[in-house]
Formats: C-alpha cells, sequence, structure tokens
C-alpha cells in the first residue's frame, strides 16, 4: 500500500541511512526497533505554501491527505469558477483563486518529487532532492501572480464599478467554499491526529481559516443586495491582501530551506538523542540541512579514547538507531570521533 500510494505522487524508492566512523564509511540500510517510544511535542508547525512537511510526506497517510485534499479543493474551486462566469464578482474570483492556489501547490512538488527519485549520479553526488526548493520558489511566484491578478480585479472593480449579479448563486458559491476548505480541514486534522502530524494538523487549521475567505463573499453579497455595491471588490482587495501575507511566509520558508535553515529544535533532539546512548561524554558538533524533505544530520561525539574499535562502533550504532526514533523525518545520519572529553553524555557546544 506504501508503496502504491508513493508512487501516485511519484515518490516510490526508499531513502538510505548511512553513518561514518569519521573515515566516510556508509552502511546499508537499517531497521531500527528500540522497544520503546519517543513522544516528543514539538509544537505547531506554522502553515506554508511550497514546502510539505517531512512528517507528512515521509507517511502513507500523510501522502493520502495530500492527494485528496488536493481533489477537494480543485472540486470546490471548480464549482466557484462556474459562479465566477455568471456573476461577475471580484471577491469570489479572488476566494476562487485563493483556493486554486492552495490545491495546486501539490503538482509541482510532484515533479520534484519524480526529479528527487533519480538516484545519485558523478555529476549530482548527492541527488536531485533541492529540485523541490525550486519547485517552492515556482510555487510562491505563482502565488504572488495569483494575488496580482485578483488585486487588478478589485481595484479595477472599485474604480469602474460594475453590476454583480445571481446573488443567490454568488451566496451559495461563498457556502460552498466554505464547505470545501471546512471538509478538508476535518479530513487532514483527523488524518493528522492518527498519525501524530503537527504539521498536518496545522495544514488542517489554516484549510479551517481559508473556509472564512469564503464566508467573506457572503458577507459581500449580502451588502451589494443591500444596497452597497462596493462591497463585492472591497471583499476581493482584502482576500488580495491576504493571499499576499500567503506569498511572504511561503517564501520565507522556501528561501530558508534554501539556505540550509533548520529549526534549531531539530539540534536540540540530537543532544537529546545522545544521552539515551551509554558512552558518549559530549556531543561535540551537531548539523543538520534538508535535501528536498529528507533531513541530513552530521554529528561529532566524544567517547573514551581506551574503548576498543567494536565497542566504539556499538556506539555509533546505538546513537544512530536513537537518532531515527528522536526524529522521524531523519533520511542519513553521520557520525564521527572528536576528542574525548569530560562531561555529562549528550553535553553539546
Amino acid at each position: 500500500m506504501l508503496g502504491r500510494l508513493l508512487d501516485w505522487f511519484g515518490l516510490g524508492g526508499h531513502g538510505s541511512h548511512a553513518h561514518a566512523l569519521g573515515h566516510g564509511h556508509d552502511h546499508g540500510p537499517h531497521e531500527h526497533d528500540h522497544g520503546h517510544h519517543h513522544g516528543h511535542d514539538h509544537g505547531p508547525h506554522g502553515h506554508t505554501h511550497g514546502v510539505i512537511d517531512a512528517t507528512i510526506a515521509s507517511t502513507a497517510r500523510g501522502i493520502w491527505a495530500i492527494k485528496w485534499s488536493f481533489v477537494m479543493l480543485v472540486a470546490t474551486g471548480l464549482m466557484q469558477v462556474a459562479v465566477v462566469l455568471v456573476s461577475g464578482s471580484v471577491a469570489l474570483l479572488a476566494d476562487t483563486i485563493h483556493n486554486f492556489a492552495d490545491a495546486t501547490t501539490a503538482l509541482p512538488l510532484w515533479l520534484a518529487f519524480v526529479l528527487a527519485r533519480r538516484p545519485p549520479s558523478r555529476r549530482f553526488p548527492y541527488g536531485l532532492g533541492r529540485v523541490e526548493d525550486l519547485a517552492g520558489i515556482l510555487i510562491v511566484l505563482i502565488i504572488l501572480f495569483s494575488a496580482m491578478v485578483a488585486g487588478y480585479e478589485a481595484i479595477g472593480r472599485l474604480l469602474h464599478p460594475q453590476p454583480v449579479t445571481n446573488l443567490g448563486w454568488l451566496i451559495a458559491a461563498g457556502l460552498v467554499g466554505f464547505a470545501g476548505n471546512e471538509a478538508v480541514a476535518i479530513f487532514r486534522i483527523r488524518v493528522g491526529r492518527e498519525i501524530n502530524s503537527a504539521a498536518l494538523i496545522a495544514d488542517g487549521y489554516h484549510a479551517r481559516t481559508d473556509g472564512l475567505t469564503s464566508l467573506a463573499v457572503v458577507v459581500g453579497a449580502l451588502g451589494v443586495a443591500a444596497g452597497f455595491p462596493l462591497a463585492d471588490p472591497i471583499i476581493g482587495l482584502a482576500i488580495t491582501v491576504a493571499i499576499l501575507g500567503i506569498v511572504w511566509q511561503s517564501a520565507r520558508a522556501v528561501l530558508e530551506r534554501m539556505l540550509d535553515g533548520v529549526d534549531p529544535h531539530l539540534l536540540d533532539e540530537v543532544a537529546h538523542a545522545a544521552g539515551h546512548v551509554p558512552g558518549i561524554r559530549a556531543v561535540r558538533q551537531a548539523q543538520a540541512r534538508w535535501l528536498g524533505h529528507k533531513l541530513h544530520v552530521e554529528v561529532e561525539i566524544a567517547v573514551d579514547n581506551s574503548l576498543p574499535l567494536a565497542r566504539a562502533q556499538a556506539i555509533v550504532a546505538d546513537l544512530e538507531a536513537e537518532l531515527f526514533a528522536h526524529i522521524p523525518a531523519l533520511s542519513v545520519a553521520r557520525v564521527r570521533f572528536g576528542a574525548a572529553a569530560d562531561g555529562p553524555a549528550g553535553a553539546a557546544l
């Protein structure tokens, strides 16, 4: 089932797990069963377009949720398009653009995931995971363009008012937009709780917030019905501002990842994992970077220099197992030895 769902999004194949003993030696894939569960709550993730959180993309249920969220939002948007054509409402046009922007984030990422599946080569020894960052930039530009179109139409309608017709259908379309977003919200939140994904839950609450923009369309229609025709373009302009907020938030997230930025809590989690491994005196250095939705971690540890090689290798294997248990998005862990040091296990510089 996992393979079939991954193939639907072009995500088939398995990431490799590797560790190094200070000399660049890579080992094959490992599966770790620790017999215990690490239930760390890292708090909610902010919602950004163009960046699928690794805790979602790495699970079959998460990918399934992304797929069906896309289908539901596209269906909602198509129903709204029909009403835009007969009503001439720029508020509904802006909301429709917003819903399509939410849905179409999956398409450039799908293409990126297909390319990222290609194996490393001599020219691209780390693979093509970075293509996901390029997809993120493309998504930001698409959303920016959609905001410009919505804003242009809203400002034009403010300067040159035109009648908005079929108000009953317009109100119905706003309610359909709200219902569609609420359905996506309930779906994402439910699946997010099933797989313990804070990111997917946060996406669900974002969809619920998006539903409010659809209700704003209803407010605009009621304003027009009450004799205030400018209510429609004013609501359209407000939705445009909301889309620009998404552009800003998403651009920051994409650029941060392109510059190898990570949540500092990830490095704290590395030190925490080291604290579970007897024999590690200190964590000298911890580094992490994203390649697409896969996380690479490099750790330098200090141990007793008098340990036999077999024991030192066992410590590395234990640390690797703890890292994979503590960090679900981890794809590659590389461990090297530094100078021995006194002090408690897990102490980091």
